[in-house]
């Protein structure tokens, strides 16, 4: 699946429910109960099928969390699971799936999905196990304004080019730390890590197999991009995450960001900040390295899922409800919250950045079993190496054996 072809596709056509259950909900009575992460396009989502299926089941809770990644797996393991269906991307589909907990949607989609588009359909192994909405990416964050007191007209295109900017922000006395990225420790510090490496064209695994190829130069020049960003980060970037890179910015703390594409048409609106701030906010695409031409970024893609352990009614009244929300009228009250996949979305302002970086060859967050634990890896050891206190060598070195111990565990080396 080409994350880049689900997002140049434009407009996806929504599913619409069977006209024979409780108006297009599936069968009535059911308990549904989705889980995803606390961003407003997934608020968009499941807002919009409780607003139309409420009525219809027996109860309807959505339960929206900043750590849904560190609790689904736990959620859904029980019989019947806590959940009817979480919200996932990329690499949260690949953590269900390792442990079984989601249920292929091929009769699902074949009952409610005479409209949908094969590009929206996430396949693994030729069953379909999630229904893609929107795409999503981090990219660059510019207030135009900030840079122009220090003389810069042109949007940085590069990591390089952010250095300077910052420098000379910090040097005018206007920012001591103008740089925002989402950092805190754990996955997010994984991800940046993830952004430059690949970047720097490299690969996270050996060929065709699960043996770590992360102990290298490309790492390590990943790892001094990093570094250098961070002299100009504030210095609570270790416990900053989307939602306080967010409020930084609406705040007027911050004049260079990366952050996530979904978070463009918050950071944009005329809610939580200033007209200073929104209307000198530029997005434009992730930086390139190294005079490289691979965008620092990663591609992705988020979607429902169905849980495994439920009863069969409640799984088709969730998928049922969830995709009642897909159409052009949710879109068009919602246009700015996502890069939709479904009729209706018109690019904006909003949705610049993502594009830029799809247009200027990003690479997809990697859909194996185990990038997971090679995640989990990196946001665990990078974080001596952020603070000064390890080598970048020894960090990669340690990544390397806490990923090898757990993919052993996990039967994926012996």
């Amino acid at each position: 699946m080409s994350l880049k072809k689900l997002i140049l596709a434009g407009a996806m056509t929504c599913l619409m429910g069977s006209v024979s259950y409780a108006a297009g909900c599936g069968p009535e009575a059911q308990s549904i109960r989705v889980l995803g992460s606390d961003f407003p396009a997934i608020q968009a989502i499941s807002g919009t099928a409780k607003e139309n299926c409420g009525a219809a089941a027996q109860e309807f809770t959505v339960t929206l969390k900043d750590n849904t990644r560190d609790i689904m797996n736990a959620a859904l393991t029980p019989n019947p699971a806590e959940y009817t269906s979480v919200i996932v991307a990329n690499s949260t589909l690949t953590q269900l799936m390792n442990d079984g907990l989601v249920r292929p949607l091929n009769d699902l989609v074949e009952k409610y999905g005479k409209d949908l588009k094969p590009n929206q359909l996430i396949k693994v192994d030729g069953n379909i196990m999630a229904v893609a909405f929107m795409a999503n990416s981090q990219h660059l964050f510019v207030r135009k304004d900030v840079l122009e007191k220090v003389g810069i007209s042109q949007t940085p295109k590069s990591v390089e080019d952010m250095i300077v900017a910052a420098k000379a922000i910090r040097e005018a006395g206007i920012m001591e730390h103008p740089l925002v990225m989402n950092m805190k420790v754990g996955w997010n510090v994984g991800e940046v890590f993830n952004l430059f490496y690949l970047a720097h064209g490299g690969e996270f695994f050996k060929e065709g197999t699960a043996e770590p190829n992360i102990n290298n130069e490309k790492a390590l020049a990943a790892l001094e991009d990093i570094k250098a960003l961070v002299e100009y980060a504030h210095p609570d970037h270790l416990s900053q995450a989307s939602n306080e890179t967010q409020a930084t910015w609406e705040a007027g703390k911050a004049a260079l960001g990366i952050m996530w594409g979904s978070r463009g048409g918050a950071v944009l609106d005329n809610e939580g900040s200033t007209e200073e701030v929104t209307s000198n906010t530029v997005l434009a695409g992730a930086p390139t390295v190294a005079d490289g031409s691979i965008p620092a970024a990663t591609l992705w893609w988020d979607g429902i899922t169905i849980a495994k352990n439920v009863p069969d009614a409640e799984a088709e009244a969730t998928f049922a409800a969830l995709v009642s929300a897909m159409t052009a009228d949710m879109v068009a009250k919602h246009n700015d919250d996502a890069i939709w996949l479904l009729d209706g979305f018109k690019p904006g302002p909003a949705a610049a950045g993502v594009t830029e970086t799809v247009v200027g060859g990003a690479k997809a967050y990697p859909m194996v079993p185990y990038i997971n634990l090679m995640h989990n890896a990196l946001g665990a050891e990078l974080v001596d190496f952020l603070k000064g206190s390890e080598s970048a060598e020894q960090t990669l070195a340690d990544v390397e054996a806490a990923y090898v111990t757990s993919a052993k565990e996990a039967g994926f080396l012996e």
